[in-house]
């Protein structure tokens, strides 16, 4: 396994919308928003790709506004898609064909369909994988505990959010280690 570098990675960001948070269970839902906002903001500051999707959003909404800020504060694009992998939607492919990332690490909801199915065909393309198991959620704790268990087998590496941020780090005493470390305490 090869160290995370910022600059060969993407924070993808899958369908955290404002219909589907109002049915996942609420720790999930925090521990989601907590892991992507810290994960957004890595990024960010260290030069990473951030993308998200937004599944039917004229039915399903918004991504949730905290996210959202943070999208817009990292200039990425927030891209609409019917397809439950967001590999299949043209405008997710020609954003991350862009940047052409070796590392995906990839957060959203829910964890057993569209995460997973995202997950499958970036593992299959040869990226490498990065799930945070506390960046996941599914209105069902079987199904996000499936969910993980499904993108491990497609390849991926069930991780957590603070483990990519560190790797990304690499040293403790920078200015970048004193801001993330006060969104990780």
């Amino acid at each position: 396994m090869r160290r995370l570098e910022p600059s060969a990675s993407a924070v993808i960001v899958v369908d955290v919308q404002e219909k589907l948070a109002a049915a996942m269970p609420a720790p999930q839902m925090d521990a989601l928003t907590r892991a992507a906002t810290l994960l957004i903001e890595a990024a960010r500051r260290l030069g990473a790709h951030v993308l998200a999707t937004e599944q039917y959003p004229a039915g399903l909404g918004r991504t949730v506004a905290p996210l959202a800020e943070k999208l817009a504060q990292a200039g990425a694009p927030v891209i609409p898609k019917m397809e439950f992998s967001a590999c299949d939607a043209l405008e997710f492919e020609r954003a991350f064909g862009e940047r052409a990332p070796r590392t995906a690490i990839v957060v959203g909801m829910e964890a057993h369909v569209c995460v997973f199915q995202t997950v499958r065909e970036l593992a299959a393309r040869g990226v490498a994988v990065h799930v945070p198991l506390d960046g996941v959620a599914s209105r069902r704790d079987d199904h996000r505990l499936a969910g993980l268990d499904l993108c491990r087998a497609a390849g991926a590496t069930i991780t957590t959010a603070e483990t990519v941020v560190f790797d990304w780090l690499k040293v403790a005493g920078t200015d970048d280690f004193k801001h993330l470390s006060k969104l990780i305490r």
